[in-house]
């Protein structure tokens, strides 16, 4: 049975009797809304810790003005048996005023990483993204912490950020999970009508098709172009960006060696903004 923790000190109590136990722990940081993206993380650590502890909060402070925070989906029952019947162990869903209390006045920032693609378009967004998950690091205390490999930039800067500040935590990347078509699983996804989710596989198929191009020897940056056009006249409203970069210090690449460079995009279809990248070669 998955125990529901909401304050700190019941979760470090628990982890205390874990650690002198010499029990590992596994933390899966989410923002609910869960579906099997993110079952995979769970798995993933069950496999290797004995214990997971899920986190469900919905961060603030990694959304603009203009973005979706009071459409998020909130559906914490239904996301509390998913993570029951996936056998976690403790689901940490603390409130608002527990993680951010009156005169919280931190932040946690990675430069270099954050200036391109979603760092670029969504100003603050790993700022929030850092802040939270130091928190969440410090609190959950674990031997390893899950992370999609679909947010690929997020995967980077996380890393980043705990090698910087001495986390002994292990950030683990977990592989994406697709849908049949391909379309990269996202608690997003809900926002799409039936007629876009049509149109929504598209995304995942012309960043294939760009980063084969790519490893053909093609300029990434004609490649790349052509291929954002390709969006937009397959339904998506807007591309936010279509870029081939470094698949670990994110710097811009033209014609990069397979294996070490990655093809980026993020783009809109309808209420949804999409993201998603592949492996070059």
């Amino acid at each position: 049975m998955t125990e529901v923790i909401r304050d700190v000190a019941t979760l470090r109590m628990l982890q205390g009797t874990w650690r002198r136990a010499g029990e590992s722990i596994g933390l899966v940081p989410t923002m609910g809304a869960l579906h099997a993206g993110h079952m995979a993380l769970v798995q993933a650590a069950r496999e290797e810790c004995a214990h997971v502890i899920a986190t469900v909060f919905v961060n603030p402070t990694q959304f603009s003005p203009s973005e979706d925070l009071d459409a998020y989906p909130d559906v914490f029952d239904a996301d509390l048996q998913l993570l029951r019947d996936n056998r976690v162990d403790v689901c940490f869903a603390p409130t608002r005023d527990i993680m951010y209390p009156d005169g919280f006045a931190t932040t946690v920032r990675v430069s270099g990483l954050t200036d391109h693609l979603c760092g670029a378009t969504r100003p603050g967004h790993f700022d929030g993204v850092t802040q939270v998950v130091a928190k969440l690091l410090n609190l959950g205390a674990a031997d390893r912490a899950y992370f999609g490999q679909k947010d690929w930039q997020q995967l980077a800067v996380v890393r980043q950020m705990a090698r910087d500040l001495n986390f002994p935590t292990e950030i683990v990347g977990v592989p994406t999970v697709r849908a049949a078509d391909g379309l990269a699983l996202s608690s997003r996804n809900v926002y799409l009508t039936e007629a876009e989710r049509e149109i929504a596989p598209v995304l995942n198929r012309t960043l294939r098709n760009a980063a084969a191009q790519i490893a053909r020897g093609h300029g990434a940056a004609g490649v790349c172009e052509a291929s954002a056009r390709a969006l937009i006249e397959a339904g998506f409203s807007s591309v936010d960006y279509l870029e081939c970069r470094d698949a670990q210090t994110l710097a811009a690449q033209e014609r990069p060696n397979p294996g070490t460079a990655r093809v980026f995009a993020a783009a809109k279809l309808g209420k949804a903004r999409l993201i998603d990248n592949v492996a070059v070669g």
